[in-house]
């Protein structure tokens, strides 16, 4: 029988990496639905690929042009149609959607799929605890898709969380791991898009340059694996090649490594039961010869401070920390700030004392985060920048 899977965000980097997985073995799978934001001409060529019928586009005006393209297929405008689209529980769900609009869709189709992978971060940094009332009511099985979060999973899915002494996550460290602090007063808009090792969207390139990434990445660790803060730590690691450290209280350490790609994580959160070999390179032992593991230089990545000052349980601040991050990254990519100041007024603005009482206020609902997400950057236009 074959494997039903739904795809959100199917036309992003994330996506299409499934898509290309999928389709070399078509035979065992069965997408019934595939969803963009805008990008209707990649989607309707995705549906095409793998015979889906089922597509929801946000975009009014891509939906206006998808729904007359096919009348085979069955074209929907929000994703409030899952529950008409799905009938019972499918086996897989890769939520990718990108950004805060993920969480609402990610919470939608807990309830119909068996397993679920995750790699919309900032539905697992601001929504946690309601994903994760979700999935226990439900009984869905969860995935995380990011390779840090995945390699965690994978190294203690076998483990109990007392088990777990430390977490390390590494960091590739951007484009600037070498750069001369005096240097970064000239970093031009191109220097921060030029990674050396991974090829991402433009807004998570950025927040690799700034470390950022690796805060969001540090809150989603915490909550997925229910520790503490001070038991993750970051390392920077420029070749990339191992994603995760985890320290046990038995005395063993594992390390988990392969090779900057992340269609690796995805194969195997879509490959979990099934035994199926994935075409990769030989170890690389001149990279594990020279590892260069090295804790991240505070001074040329400040915004690595954050993460003192982030309250131990999750709260709607983190939903504050996101949406003030997005706003400034987009002022930076529209070369309306230089890296300096967009660095200093990501500090500046998430400590403004306004902010600090939503420390102390767990999320209750989806429209909840939704709302102080519109209300911050409603405030973020009001600030001069």
């Amino acid at each position: 029988m074959k494997k039903k899977i739904a795809i959100l965000g199917s036309t992003g980097s994330i996506g299409k990496s499934l898509v290309d997985i999928i389709k070399k073995d078509k035979k065992k799978f069965d997408v019934v639905l595939l969803t963009a934001n805008k990008n209707y001409k990649d989607l309707y060529k995705q549906s095409k690929l793998l015979n889906v019928k089922n597509l929801i586009i946000t975009d009014l005006k891509g939906y206006n042009l998808l729904k007359n393209k096919n009348k085979r297929l069955k074209i929907y405008n929000n994703y409030k149609s899952i529950n008409k689209i799905v009938k019972g529980k499918i086996d897989y769900t890769m939520s990718a959607i990108t950004g805060l609009d993920g969480l609402s869709p990610t919470l939608n189709i807990i309830p119909k799929t068996k397993t679920i992978a995750i790699a919309n971060k900032e539905s697992i940094i601001c929504g946690w605890n309601l994903i994760k009332n979700k999935l226990e009511k439900n009984r869905t099985k969860f995935i995380p898709v990011d390779s840090e979060h995945f390699s965690i999973w994978s190294l203690t899915k076998d483990q109990k969380k007392d088990n777990i002494d430390q977490l390390y996550i590494t960091a590739s460290g951007g484009p600037f791991i070498n750069l001369p602090q005096k240097k970064f007063n000239n970093i031009k808009l191109s220097d921060a898009l030029n990674h050396p090792v991974w090829n991402m969207g433009k807004k998570i390139t950025i927040d690799s340059a700034t470390l950022m990434n690796k805060v969001f990445e540090v809150i989603e660790a915490k909550n997925i694996f229910g520790v503490s803060y001070k038991q993750i730590y970051i390392l920077t690691h420029p070749k990339s090649y191992i994603h995760a450290i985890v320290k046990l209280d038995n005395g063993i350490t594992k390390i988990l490594s392969h090779e900057p790609d992340m269609k690796i994580p995805i194969y195997n959160s879509l490959y979990t039961t099934e035994k199926k070999k994935y075409k990769s390179k030989s170890l690389n032992i001149d990279i594990l010869n020279n590892l260069n593991l090295k804790k991240v230089d505070k001074s040329k990545f400040p915004l690595i401070n954050i993460l003192n000052r982030l309250p131990k349980k999750s709260s709607l601040f983190e939903t504050i920390l996101i949406t003030i991050n997005d706003y400034l990254v987009l002022k930076f990519l529209d070369k309306k700030i230089k890296y300096k100041r967009l660095v200093a007024l990501i500090n500046k603005f998430s400590n403004l004392k306004e902010f600090q009482k939503y420390k102390k206020i767990r999320p209750k609902n989806v429209e909840e985060i939704y709302s102080l997400r519109d209300y911050v950057s409603i405030k973020m236009n009001s600030f001069s920048i």
